[in-house]
């Protein structure tokens, strides 16, 4: 079997509207009585996979995944229109109800942590558990990280000079605000030139197993680099910053009831340990579980292994 559960299918399937010129393409696998768990994926913007359905023991998970707004299967492809924060949780209800599911464990990774804490915070009553990977909350210090000299870049400087000249060595308003600037106007081909050096960058980070991919997907990479860069910059909700205490001005406790797992990839330098680490100081409860071989890659052997057991071992009531 491997790290994760052998290949499996969708038992149903099927598009819902949630409004906004939005439609969400959604799917359910494994028991269909069995304990429901939502996958909620990465970027923003980069949908779901294959692979997203093997975390899940098929005989004990009722497991629904979704693309979120404008990306992976979910229709239109990159719009950024009503595409924030606050609009994916109110689409993760809707969902729900459309699945005629009371409560749901949350299983997020890097951006899907993100809405799930989000979604925690909205609706409590309809959580029984979180498991989160690589936690991000979209602060201006994990931003900074990322897309400012001297975070990341520290570590990849080879990457991040192919990153920052890009779209040239100018950047007045910030680099962030120029990749966003670039990615919403201008040509198809501007913009996936754009899409392309960002999907590198973060790919260039992701993993301690491997290089980035030699070739990226145009459509893909167009879809998540839009809206990522789209929300960073614009999402208000985001430069505010969720009321969660992760020690960038959160103020507001998670439940000390709700069971919440964490699995933090030691080496994980495009979602690094400090947030994950406030998170768990601060949530009475939770569990931490650090992995010493593993980046930030989903794909990582030791994450997938430590993230399996995690859904393996829990027991509901």
């Amino acid at each position: 079997m491997g790290m994760l559960y052998p290949p499996i299918e969708p038992h149903s399937q099927g598009v819902l509207d949630v409004g906004d010129g939005h439609h969400l393409y959604w799917e359910a696998c494994g028991n269909p009585q069995g304990q429901p768990v939502v996958f909620l994926h990465g970027g923003p913007g980069a949908g779901c996979t294959a692979q997203s359905r093997r975390f899940f023991n098929p005989q004990k998970y009722r497991t629904i995944l979704f693309d979120q707004r404008g990306c992976g299967r979910s229709r239109p492809l990159g719009n950024t229109h009503h595409n924030d924060l606050a609009h994916l949780v109110q689409d993760m209800e809707l969902l729900r109800q459309h699945c005629a599911v009371d409560a749901w464990l949350l299983f997020g990774g890097s951006w899907g942590s993100t809405l799930a804490l989000a979604y925690a915070q909205a609706h409590a009553d309809r959580v029984t558990g979180l498991v989160l990977r690589g936690v991000f909350t979209a602060s201006a210090q994990e931003l900074a990280w990322l897309y400012t000299e001297g975070g990341a870049s520290r570590l990849f400087p080879e990457a991040w000079t192919k990153f920052s000249r890009a779209l040239g060595q100018d950047h007045p308003s910030g680099l962030l605000a120029n990749y966003a600037e670039h990615l919403s106007g201008g040509d198809r081909k501007t913009q996936v030139q754009a899409a392309l050096a960002w999907c590198a960058w973060e790919d260039s980070l992701s993993s301690i197993e491997s290089e980035a991919p030699s070739s990226l997907d145009p459509d893909a990479c167009w879809a998540m680099a839009r809206i990522s860069a789209h929300m960073f910059v614009h999402d208000a909700q985001l430069k505010t910053g969720l009321a969660w205490p992760t020690g960038h001005g959160r103020a507001v406790s998670p439940s000390s009831t709700t069971p919440c797992i964490v699995v933090q990839g030691r080496f994980d330098v495009v979602t690094p340990m400090a947030t994950a680490w406030d998170l768990h100081q601060a949530w009475p409860g939770s569990t931490l579980r650090i992995v010493h071989n593993a980046g930030h890659s989903s794909s990582d052997p030791a994450l997938q292994q430590v993230l399996v057991e995690a859904l393996d071992g829990l027991v509901f009531h």
